[in-house]
């Protein structure tokens, strides 16, 4: 016997990396991290099938992080990396804006770098 646990589906035999088990009183499926034993009542899914799963109509199913896992970026995290890399792409607006007649830079500013600027010590 191999020591990897696999899925329960059928015919899959990729390895486990999910316990699904079912709360019948509540109507709810609970899918959370590979439990550390195999129990005759619950069932083990790749990642494949664990990320696929659907319950019955009327059911609930509830996934419960793992927190070894990484978590997946929110929208916030990717609209801010959008607007990173956006800023950077316009280098000659940013030096235009900066370089013009009137400098409009912040005075504590002693140097700029791309988007990293070098600041003066509040001390001097």
């Amino acid at each position: 016997m191999s020591p990897v646990r696999r899925c329960s589906r059928t015919a899959c035999g990729r390895p486990a990396v999910a316990t699904l088990t079912y709360v019948y009183a509540d109507s709810t499926a609970v899918l959370g991290p590979l439990a550390t034993y195999a129990e005759p009542h619950c069932y083990d899914l790749c990642a494949e099938h664990s990320e696929r799963l659907t319950a019955p109509r009327g059911w609930e199913v509830v996934r419960l992080l793992d927190g070894s896992a990484p978590a997946r970026p929110s929208g916030d995290d990717l609209e801010a990396l959008a607007n990173a890399v956006r800023e950077a792409a316009r280098p000659q607006e940013r030096a235009a804006r900066a370089g013009g007649g009137g400098r409009t830079a912040d005075p504590m500013e002693v140097a700029r770098r791309g988007h990293l600027r070098v600041l003066r010590s509040p001390d001097n």
